[in-house]
């Protein structure tokens, strides 16, 4: 269970916590893997997208634009060379549509928000594209509710280490609220503090972790406004 004797700041992950994101990303890889269609299958073709997407966080990081050239480097490989100017065209234009679909705010999460600012520092933790994650950020209409707005490159251990110093607070001060168990849960969990598991009905593959059972400063929540009787 969570200690809220503890916690100082409460942190939230943005992308299928805040708003709704991963829906829109399955859409986009629908639309690219149709077109290669006489080439592979649609399975074939996604799989293929997301091993380069993983092979490139490393250059890349987070985000649409990463997205983007992973999807070009993909239909080069499986076409090998042979895809037409005009397909790259399309692939663009995927990417594009992916950067002005709206930002709809999740059920509740403005209450939530408003709520526990009078009581904890609320910080934002995001990892992303920085324009894009700020883009969404203005959109929602949420950034009034936040003490410091932390865009991330990843969230590993020593990520969350740097924002533990920029708040100046220790670990089990600092509760993490998120939809994925492998950023937003074990590596906070990992550093002495504490996180609610938020659960999205889709989550990309590269974010899939063993889920966490009956552990001191964890609980698994159906949805955001379950935080305001644990907090």
């Amino acid at each position: 269970m969570i200690d809220n004797r503890q916690v100082k700041v409460v942190a939230f992950d943005a992308d299928d916590t805040l708003w709704h994101n991963e829906t829109f990303f399955r859409e986009a890889e629908e639309k690219f893997a149709a077109l290669f269609e006489n080439f592979s299958p649609a399975h074939t073709v996604t799989r293929e997208l997301l091993a380069t997407e993983i092979k490139n966080l490393e250059w890349y990081g987070y985000g649409i634009k990463g997205f983007m050239l992973s999807m070009v480097e993909t239909a080069l490989r499986i076409t090998h060379g042979a895809i037409k100017p005009e397909v790259i065209r399309h692939i663009l234009d995927i990417g594009t549509d992916l950067l002005q679909k709206p930002v709809n705010v999740m059920p509740d999460a403005p209450l939530v928000l408003q709520t526990l600012q009078a009581h904890y520092k609320l910080v934002l933790a995001t990892k992303g594209d920085l324009l894009d994650q700020e883009r969404k950020l203005r959109k929602s209409g949420l950034e009034k509710y936040f003490h410091h707005i932390e865009i991330m490159s990843d969230k590993k251990e020593a990520d969350y280490q740097k924002l533990l110093r920029h708040l100046d607070i220790r670990p089990a001060e600092l509760l993490m609220v998120g939809n994925s168990v492998k950023s937003d849960v074990l590596p906070v969990l990992a550093l002495g503090g504490q996180a609610i598991h938020i659960p999205y009905h889709i989550t990309w593959a590269h974010e899939h972790a063993e889920p966490v059972i009956d552990q001191a400063g964890f609980v698994k929540a159906e949805k955001i406004r379950d935080l305001l009787p644990w907090l």
